[in-house]
């Protein structure tokens, strides 16, 4: 499925979207989002690809949920891409996880934090899989460059690269929307992680907090900026009782009119970006 995919990502005339819970918190709260989510899309007509963690391993504390484990969590993927068939990203954070997850996930992603390093690059590229990078917070746009170099290395040239907000002094992140142009000059699409660029990093002591009601304005904004090829949101039916980023997750009852407004924005901007 990755080629069809990549050629569905990157030749849709509107935006696609990556979106799902955080963490994989249980079966059947990831086969509700994900049916609900694949409703959005064909609502819509555009593409939905569903994310979900099987491990959450930068947590803010050790007690802190971190998902069912790479084995179970590959196995309710699993389950999602035959109920429902959409295709399925998850996040890798070992070389070693790369291979077995290439055989359920369409996309690999590579955590903001660990966008460096180069071992894990290297094994997610030689999946052959699609290949989305999170800009670190601590890198300049310009800087992702050596990362795409990185993955190419590889042979592999289905990459994608995802702004998710720059570190502004302790406990916050910025959006510089100057990094879309930028990063688009390498020749691979942009995503724009919304809601991650709303958290407040550590901002609750013992784990992260958020701005979530910030989500609107800043995903419209960008709808009409140009230069983005798609969008990344964590998605909760519940967000409170979410076990992984509460305060940055955005409500699924109101996802679909976000999507809605945000295409009109997009469809209006047309050609004139």
């Amino acid at each position: 499925m990755s080629d069809s995919l990549w050629n569905t990502l990157t030749s849709s005339e509107d935006f696609f979207l990556l979106a799902g819970p955080c963490v994989i918190e249980d079966k059947e709260t990831v086969l509700s989002i994900a049916t609900r989510l694949k409703g959005i899309g064909e609502l819509y007509g555009i593409p939905i690809v569903f994310k979900a963690s099987f491990d959450k391993a930068n947590r803010s504390s050790i007690s802190s949920f971190r998902g069912p484990g790479l084995e179970k969590g590959l196995e309710i993927l699993k389950e999602v891409k035959d109920e429902t068939g959409l295709p399925v990203l998850t996040d890798i954070h070992l070389p070693s996880q790369a291979e077995p997850v290439s055989m359920v996930c369409d996309i690999i992603q590579i955590p903001a934090f660990l966008c460096r390093q180069t071992d894990l690059l290297v094994a997610a590229g030689n999946t052959g899989k699609i290949v989305n990078v999170k800009k670190g917070q601590f890198l300049a746009p310009w800087d992702m460059e050596n990362v795409v170099k990185k993955v190419e290395s590889t042979g592999n040239k289905k990459i994608m690269l995802t702004e998710r907000g720059t570190s502004f002094g302790y406990n916050n992140l910025v959006v510089d929307f100057k990094s879309f142009p930028i990063m688009s000059t390498f020749g691979y699409p942009v995503v724009f992680d919304v809601t991650h660029s709303v958290q407040l990093p550590g901002g609750l002591g013992d784990k992260t907090g958020g701005q979530r009601e910030f989500i609107p304005y800043l995903a419209k904004a960008a709808a009409g900026c140009g230069a983005i090829n798609g969008f990344f949101f964590e998605v909760h039916e519940d967000p409170e009782r979410s076990k992984s980023d509460a305060a940055n997750i955005y409500p699924l009852n109101k996802f679909g009119s976000l999507i809605e407004s945000m295409l009109k924005i997009w469809r209006a901007s047309l050609g004139n970006c």
